[in-house]
Formats: C-alpha cells, sequence, structure tokens
C-alpha cells in the first residue's frame, strides 16, 4: 500500500485529495499547522502538525513514515496578504518548499508541488505549459521561485499548476467565488465583481483527480489543471445568481481599478489543459455542473 504524504492537508485541497486518497485505498500522512480540521474515519489516515518552515518538522515525519509520495500543497496563498507581508510569503513559498524537497529526496519520494496561474502576467490569456512566466505580484514571483526550485530536483517531480478553485466550503476554510456569492446574494446584499479579468475555474474535484492520476501514471513535468470555461468572475457570479434564483440586479459589473488592492491581478489568465487531457485522461466537469456541486 503506497503511502502520500500532503502538506496543508487542512487546506480545501489537502482535504480533498486526502478524501480521495483513501477511497482509493491509498494511505494518507497528512500535515499542517495547528490541530487537524477534518475527520477521517480511516485507519489508513496520519495527522502531523508540522511547520513548513521548520528546519527539522517534515523531515521527522518523512523519517517516520517513508512515503513514496509527497504532495506539496501547504502555501501562502491570499495575493494582497503575500504583498503585505514579503518576508513571511517568501519563508512559507519559496523557503518551505526547499524543506519540502529536502526531505522529499532523503527519501527518494516522488514529489508534486502545487503551483498557480499568477506565475503569468495575463496579458495573453489561455496559457499552455510553454509559455514564459512574468508573475506581476509577490505572491506569482514566491510561488515562481518554488517552481525553480522543485524543477532542480535529484527526483522525479511535477509541477501543477491551477487557476480559481472552488468548492464546498469545509469547516473553517474560507470562501471561494461560489460561495462568497451565494452568501451575499442569499441576504440580498450587493456586491461589486469585476468583469475585465478571464479565469478558467477549477472545480476542487476534477484538480485533485488530476493530481492522484499524475500519482498513478507517475507523470513528470509540468500540467495545467483548470477548468474548461472561460469566464469573467462577473459571468461566475451572475451563473450562480440564475441557478439560485437570486435578484440579479444586486450584481454591479465593474473593472479591476475600482478596487484598491496591494497585490496587482493578472487580467486574462486561464489554461490550455490539452496536455493534461491527452496524458492524464483529464476531464473536467462544466462551471454549471461546479455550481449544482458545491450549492446542491
Amino acid at each position: 500500500m503506497e503511502k502520500i504524504l500532503i502538506t496543508g492537508v487542512n487546506g480545501m485541497l489537502g482535504k480533498e485529495l486526502a478524501k480521495q486518497l483513501l477511497e482509493k485505498n491509498f494511505f494518507v500522512i497528512g500535515t499542517s499547522r495547528g490541530e487537524c480540521r477534518t475527520v477521517y474515519n480511516s485507519e489508513k489516515f496520519k495527522y502531523y502538525e508540522v511547520d513548513i518552515t521548520d528546519d527539522f518538522q517534515l523531515h521527522d515525519v518523512l523519517f517516520d513514515e517513508r512515503a513514496e509520495v509527497v504532495i506539496h500543497a501547504a502555501a501562502m496563498t491570499q495575493a494582497d496578504e503575500c504583498e503585505l507581508n514579503e518576508d513571511k510569503c517568501w519563508n512559507v513559498n519559496q523557503h518551505g518548499t526547499v524543506h519540502a524537497l529536502v526531505c522529499a529526496e532523503m527519501y527518494s519520494s516522488f514529489i508534486i508541488y502545487i503551483s498557480t496561474d499568477f506565475v503569468f502576467d495575463g496579458k495573453k490569456g489561455m496559457y499552455s505549459e510553454e509559455d514564459e512566466c512574468r508573475p506581476v505580484n509577490w505572491y506569482g514571483r514566491c510561488k515562481l521561485e518554488g517552481e525553480s526550485v522543485i524543477k532542480d530536483a535529484e527526483i522525479p517531480w511535477a509541477i501543477v499548476r491551477t487557476c480559481l478553485v472552488y468548492g464546498e466550503k469545509t469547516p473553517g476554510g474560507r470562501d471561494n467565488i461560489i460561495t462568497w456569492a451565494d452568501g451575499k446574494l442569499s441576504k440580498g446584499e450587493k456586491i461589486k465583481v469585476v468583469d475585465d479579468q478571464v479565469r478558467t475555474p477549477t472545480y476542487i474535484g476534477d484538480l485533485a483527480m488530476g493530481i492522484i492520476s499524475i500519482i498513478e501514471k507517475r507523470a513528470t513535468g509540468i500540467y495545467h489543471l483548470s477548468g474548461k470555461d472561460v469566464l469573467t468572475p462577473y459571468q461566475m457570479v451572475k451563473a450562480v445568481a440564475s441557478y439560485k434564483g437570486y435578484d440579479e440586479s444586486l450584481i454591479e459589473r465593474v473593472t479591476a481599478d475600482t478596487f484598491t488592492q496591494p497585490a496587482e491581478r493578472p487580467a486574462k489568465t486561464g489554461f490550455v489543459i490539452d496536455k493534461a487531457m491527452n496524458e492524464l485522461n483529464y476531464n473536467p466537469i462544466s462551471f454549471e455542473e461546479g455550481i449544482k456541486k458545491v450549492l446542491g
């Protein structure tokens, strides 16, 4: 039985990965800061409290568990928070990745690094794995530095870039585009949503399945895993309102310069996912199907 170690298992992706891996009879070792926020009714799950920026904690876990695969999902992901706390962001997203890789190399594990569409500048849109990376904010720069660390690995590696991930809100978890819109509109609150940014929103279940396919196939290199629908946030929120029958006049269409935010956002990202579809049999659901899964 193969052991899979997930850093950041308390996050939305970590939780979904643990759930799906356990369903496939893998043994899962989860690590995160603080207590485990999800109860997995399985003898094949173990949790360790780990600070990824610590020089020794993750090593001690891998020494005990000898996982064949390390999925490095732990990260500081809020772009504005990263912009305002550059040292902390670097420590988590770059230095933490160095720790994860060094530990994985010591035990010859296969490492999978979770990255982001924010490694691109957003001028072109619909990026493939071969397109040049030019991040426009500190979060994107730190994640790109993490990618560079992984590319120099002496063990098999994969980098998974994803885009605007959404899913069911879990206890202690953050809102995403669907749950945020539903929460506001269900109370009759007016919201402003940008219509000059483009993304390919990604259902969390699809993202986890794509990563598990990488594990099963031992696929290496860079993979773009996202949804296939090309949408603006305004279009996404309108779709939520339409599905739930909310008053669409509550949604105001605005441009990105309406908001004052510490971190610049790339205008047009979104991914070409042909490589993942061909090599991993990746077949993501539509955004409309995703809304139904999240909101029921």
